[in-house]
């Protein structure tokens, strides 16, 4: 039977029974693998090479990668940590943020984004997030401004950088720190300036699925105050400046020089990883425009994302969509299908359904697609071919 191709461009041979998708991989949401195949040769000699120092905590190979990354971000000081998550904790912490303190945030991102601020003893104060980009609505911030407010979270979810122009001159104007959520969003960028480097400081989490993952858990934090900086590191590491003298009750919060080597090798293909994810999130973009009942993610001028996720909205039944799509051997992932303020653990707060409706309706809606660097153009045909037959 003669090929012939289909409107993506692919060349494939009629579909008469309909079992054309019994002879498609499956696609995953993330795929290491691929990425491993073209860099493991490095990451493997690096690895032997500190298996034999001897030297796994702390040393050389831990402050070089905070040099590189400090540079790559645009900030004075990078301090690795071992999550994205401590990261988060360590400096609300080092701002002195605490007991009877409020901190500004999105109900619409991982619990990790408020529950460090719990963690700390402050209450996060939830508003709603602008439907266009998942990000904190602006427009509500101040209203939610208390004598008890001294830091807004936003978090740049999926790698979309929220507004940090207006941001910033909201928080300078009520003298409030600004925390930037950056787990998703390594290499994104805001007016020309990279994510992280813009507010007081700047979070980052190295889990393997992230745009700059490790092969483990690994975080860092950036600033551009030394003051600061001195104080992460001292609570990273027990509350010590050094020996066994300590100032306060820290924890320990160290990224092994194993994770240090294999984020120094990928940091120099990252650039060109996002440059991957922004082609096929364009390519999306082109495909997809065409197709009823979905909304495709949009980004703010004078922003560049770096696309950690590629999530559409869904106007009818989204938990059905992505069953018929897995029947066809596309993967896709929630994120996040309750937000914080409706989370059992925030019972307390007495938020009710319906009080952050954009978040509720974006919980019901949002089907994030297969989304890595080394998504083919044969899989990403196969994705919206599959999406358009889904919804018919």
């Amino acid at each position: 039977m003669k090929p012939i191709s289909n409107l993506f461009g692919l060349r494939i041979r009629p579909i008469i029974t309909g079992a054309w998708y019994n002879r498609v991989n499956t696609i995953p949401p993330f795929d290491l693998s691929e990425q491993f195949k073209s860099i493991g040769a490095e990451i493997n000699q690096a690895v032997l090479e500190v298996l034999a120092s001897g030297r796994y905590i702390g040393g050389a190979a831990i402050e070089k990668f905070e040099t590189q990354f400090a540079q790559y971000i645009g900030s004075e000081i990078a301090i690795a940590c071992n999550s994205g998550t401590d990261a988060l904790f360590l400096a609300f912490r080092a701002l002195g943020i605490g007991a009877g303190d409020e901190v500004i945030t999105s109900p619409f991102t991982f619990i990790a984004t408020a529950e460090t601020i719990s963690a700390v003893g402050a209450t996060p104060v939830f508003i709603d997030i602008d439907p266009n980009t998942f990000n904190l609505d602006l427009d509500q911030i101040e209203s939610a401004i208390t004598a008890k407010t001294r830091a807004i979270v936003p978090v740049h979810l999926f790698g979309q950088p929220a507004d940090m122009t207006r941001l910033m001159a909201i928080a300078n104007a009520h003298n409030l720190f600004v925390i930037e959520d950056c787990a998703q969003a390594t290499g994104a960028e805001w007016a020309g300036k990279r994510v992280g480097s813009i507010g007081q400081i700047g979070c980052f989490s190295f889990y393997p699925t992230k745009n700059l993952g490790a092969c483990g858990d690994g975080g860092a934090i950036t600033t551009n105050d030394p003051t600061v900086a001195a104080k992460l590191k001292m609570l990273r590491d027990h509350g010590r400046y050094s020996g066994y003298y300590h100032e306060e009750l820290g924890v320990n919060s160290r990224l092994d020089a194993v994770q240090a080597v294999i984020l120094q090798i990928k940091l120099r293909y990252l650039d060109r990883w996002n440059q991957q994810r922004q082609a096929i999130a364009d390519r999306y973009h082109s495909l997809l425009a065409p197709v009823p009942g979905i909304t495709t993610p949009q980004s703010l001028e004078g922003s560049l994302s770096v696309w950690n996720q590629y999530t559409i909205r869904v106007e009818h039944d989204r938990d059905q969509l992505k069953r018929d799509l897995q029947n066809k051997g596309v993967n896709t992932m929630i994120y996040y299908p309750l937000p914080l303020h409706l989370q059992p653990v925030y019972k307390s707060l007495g938020y009710q359904l319906g009080q952050l409706p954009e978040s509720d309706r974006a919980a019901n809606q949002v089907l994030s697609l297969p989304m890595f660097p080394e998504l083919s153009h044969e899989q990403q045909n196969q994705v919206v071919y599959s999406l358009k037959d889904c919804l018919g």
